[in-house]
């Protein structure tokens, strides 16, 4: 049986809405693949190499007391003996020097005010004299730089020029001993506690750990690191004073103060350079309590010796280094990858760790910012960026089309 001209067009408006049905689904999936984005590429993680260094062993004496740190190092690196507040003699004259400094100031090469010295310095003088403490010559009449002040304070020793440099500065040795006591909260030295200007009272103590707080202080003064540097001295009418400090220039000593009374034994606040790697370390280091000074320099020279080799030049990361693999489902790989290199000095066994934080991606161009690599060496932490090394590209649309559930 025939069809109608109708059913005929019917069927023909059915076959043609049907094909045209198929032609706008094939096309609306080519478009949705075709220009959908692509799902996001986590990295595959690489752990990062221990760092962390064997302990140093400090050779320290036998007798007394110390610690010992270093400039651009927190507290004290590493201690011997008992750590409580002793006397420590004439390096009491560190605080003296850094009190007056404070409200009297010195810089560069400035040889400050010059100070006239009068019959009451002379009396000083005598008083030192009687004390048994060590002295510098003084005459009624003369004047000095604050700067000349200050060598023959420190460098010899000199009891009776503390006293006449406390006077000078704050009108009296009261009135500079309670500026000491508020330059010693104020630099958390809770340890320290001065009862003279020149440290013949042996209720002048302090702790190893506040010791090299102050000796790191001093270093950071150019006035006083210099002073405490220098062989000797030409100062008018007191002439040539020498430095007491044996050691001073020995195996890169520069410094800084000397010790003696029957209380304190034989003491030294000691400063040194030690290389490492291309760089230098300034050691601040304290011993206190010994017996002689011949034997305390010795010993001292030992432990400089022993603490140097704790210092490292630790590589924390090279520039290139992989701390993530990029692969993508169509078949591209990439690294995320150190962007610079970064290395610092570690002592000892200080604990180093390391964090990698990298980012999942989609599509990136090379060099492009994926995340970071932290390490943190103690308390101070290096952030280094991480970055593409390879760019990874769309895979176009022949792969979206026969991917569609990939994208």
């Amino acid at each position: 049986m025939s069809l109608s001209r109708r059913q005929v067009y019917r069927r023909r408006r059915i076959a043609f809405f049907g094909v045209l049905a198929v032609a706008l689904a094939f096309v609306a999936y080519l478009t949705s693949t075709g220009l959908a984005p692509v799902s996001s590429t986590a990295a595959a993680l690489t752990e990062p190499p221990a760092l962390t260094q064997a302990a140093a062993l400090p050779a320290w004496p036998d007798q007394g007391a110390g610690a010992i740190g270093a400039v651009g190092f927190d507290g004290v690196l590493a201690s011997s003996g008992e750590q409580g507040s002793v006397p420590i003699a004439s390096i009491t004259k560190m605080v003296t020097a850094l009190v007056i400094l404070e409200s009297k100031p010195l810089t560069g090469d400035d040889p400050g005010p010059d100070i006239e010295f009068t019959d009451a310095d002379v009396d000083i003088y005598y008083d030192a004299i009687a004390e048994n403490g060590s002295v510098a010559p003084v005459v009624s009449g003369m004047v000095l730089s604050q700067r000349e002040a200050f060598e023959t304070m420190l460098i010899p020793s000199a009891n009776n020029y503390s006293v006449s440099l406390a006077v000078w500065a704050f009108g009296s040795v009261d009135a500079y001993l309670a500026a000491a006591a508020d330059f010693l909260a104020a630099n958390a030295l809770t340890g320290t506690t001065v009862a003279d200007s020149s440290g013949l009272s042996a209720q002048s103590v302090s702790s190893p750990a506040d010791l090299v707080a102050i000796g790191k202080l001093v270093m950071a003064d150019p006035v006083l690191a210099a002073i405490v540097a220098m062989p000797t001295a030409e100062i008018p009418t007191v002439g040539t004073v020498t430095n007491t400090n044996k050691l001073l220039g020995v195996d890169g000593v520069e410094g800084i103060k000397t010790g003696t009374t029957d209380e304190a034994g034989a003491c030294l606040l000691f400063a040194v350079d030690v290389p490492v790697g291309d760089s230098s370390v300034t050691l601040v280091g304290v011993v206190l309590g010994g017996d002689t000074h011949s034997e305390l320099n010795e010993s001292i020279l030992g432990l400089i010796g022993s603490v140097q080799p704790g210092f490292r030049t630790v590589t924390l990361v090279e520039a290139g280094t992989p701390f993530g693999t990029y692969t993508t489902p169509w078949g591209q790989s990439g690294q995320a990858v150190a962007e610079t290199s970064a290395s610092t000095v570690v002592w000892s066994d200080t604990p180093i760790t390391s964090t990698v934080d990298v980012a999942a991606v989609t599509l990136a161009e090379k060099g492009d910012s994926v995340g970071s690599l932290d390490v943190t060496v103690g308390t101070e932490t290096v952030t280094v960026p991480l970055v593409l090394d390879q760019t990874l590209t769309d895979p176009g649309p022949f792969w979206r089309w026969t991917h569609p559930g990939e994208v």
